[in-house]
């Protein structure tokens, strides 16, 4: 039996509702999203075969599995990065096995240091395409045809459906959005001023240490993928400050109202 079976059948004994049909996952200081979430079934990483343990402040490592707004759901609240030394099968473990739970749309979320000069700390960004900074790709190895096909389509890895769907919940809440390319590096360091320079001449907006591995299990399980990043802090070198991870978490508690509000409309109309 393979790690996601053995996750999956142990994650559908401890289910008591219906299928989800909506995945989350929550970055950094992102989480409070999970506690909206009715009737919830609580899972902790570490109970689940082969999961590892979630290692970073304003993540609480756990899958959170219920209704929000009328949608079955599972949320992970926190992730795994590859910073903290998983490799990336086990960084997009969780998305192959919530896809082997029954989800088909995934809505994934971070906190993002912004390099569009335009945009201010505390926007929330609507990701319309990324930028691999990794290094290396989670589809590395022997491919398995039962989760996808050895050289997927990557030409609209953020789901252009969901994507104004997005913009049409913004709108109707009265919320302003940005919407860019989120680069995905290795962390854990920040980013220099000169490398900063360099990812905003490659095309980048935002800039970050997860999703980007998620998003490309997820097309390559055929999923529907929506993503949002909250800008928590101006990326180095665009304002005269140091960065600290205290100003993410602060910055995402700021702006949790307008988050809620976007991502349960969203989800309210999926």
């Amino acid at each position: 039996m393979t790690a996601v079976q053995k996750a999956k059948t142990f994650i559908e004994e401890k289910m008591t509702g219906n299928v989800p049909e909506i995945g989350l996952i929550l970055g950094s200081g992102l989480g409070v999203l999970a506690e909206e979430i009715e009737s919830p079934t609580v899972i902790k990483y570490n109970e689940i075969p082969g999961f590892p343990s979630s290692t970073v402040a304003g993540h609480k490592g756990q899958l959170v599995i219920g209704t929000l707004e009328g949608k079955h759901v599972v949320a992970m609240q926190g992730r795994f990065h590859f910073y903290e030394g998983y490799d990336m099968e086990l960084v997009t473990l969780p998305v192959r096995v919530m896809k082997a739970i029954g989800v088909e749309k995934l809505i994934v979320t971070n906190a993002a240091g912004g390099i569009n000069e335009n945009f201010d700390a505390g926007d929330l960004m609507l990701i319309n395409d990324h930028i691999n900074q990794f290094g290396t790709n989670p589809l590395i190895g022997k491919n398995d045809d039962a989760q996808g096909v050895r050289f997927p389509d990557m030409s609209e890895a953020y789901t252009r459906s969901l994507l104004n769907l997005a913009q049409e919940a913004a709108d109707s809440e009265g919320l302003k959005v940005q919407k860019g390319t989120y680069v995905g590096t290795t962390g854990p360091s920040y980013e220099t001023p000169a490398e900063v320079r360099m990812l905003r001449i490659l095309g980048g907006d935002a800039v970050g240490m997860s999703t980007v591995p998620e998003v490309i299990a997820a097309r390559h399980s055929s999923m529907d993928v929506l993503g949002i990043s909250c800008i928590s802090n101006m990326a180095a070198g665009i304002l005269d400050q140091p960065l600290d991870h205290s100003e993410v978490i602060e910055t995402t508690e700021r702006v949790k109202k307008d988050f809620l509000s976007l991502v349960k409309t969203v989800v309210g109309k999926m």
